[in-house]
């Protein structure tokens, strides 16, 4: 053998031993640094899950005590509405003429409900209505309150009747 043919034969042996290596102990290696990184980054987010955890039930407990102060149990808000103007209105003497269906608006990603009701009542007593269900259980903002006087023909006697427009955002 001439020395050119051992200089092709040792460079084509040292090539193919460096795939070998390679294949056998480098690309494991190259694998397992990987996956060392990916496990240190889990690492750190499980470290920090109780603290997130103990954030998470704190705003929880934030959010049920808004629930609760302003009257929003399981239900559904016009089954609240609902129910605060009953117990407003048998507190002050108010009937309640008609409650109805809410008109749905979307509005980018913004659902918007308008409540219509019509009572009847004193004034002074539909105004604290009306301040109990704006100012006290944040269903909404009153948008029209109209106030008409009606007579009634058949006893002759005048009275007050209001017809209200709520709008929720939710």
């Amino acid at each position: 053998m001439t020395s050119r043919n051992k200089n092709i034969v040792l460079v084509v042996g040292f090539i193919i031993i460096l795939f070998v290596c390679y294949h056998l102990a480098i690309s494991k290696t190259v694998v397992l640094i990987g996956e060392s990184k990916s496990l240190k980054i889990e690492e750190l987010l499980f470290k920090n899950t109780p603290r997130e955890l103990s954030l998470l039930k704190q705003k929880q407990k934030y959010y049920d005590s808004i629930f609760n102060k302003y009257q929003l149990n399981g239900s559904s808000i016009q089954n609240n509405l609902l129910k605060t103007i009953n117990t407003t209105a048998e507190q002050n003497n108010i009937q309640i003429i008609s409650f109805l269906e809410p008109h749905i608006e979307l509005k980018e990603d913004l659902t918007i409900k308008t409540y219509q009701f019509v009572i009847e009542g004193e004034y002074n007593d539909m105004v604290q209505l009306i301040y109990q269900l704006e100012q006290k259980s944040k269903f909404g903002e009153i948008i029209n309150l109209h106030f008409e006087k009606k007579k009634n023909f058949r006893t002759g006697k005048s009275f007050l009747e209001a017809s209200v427009l709520l709008k929720s955002f939710g």
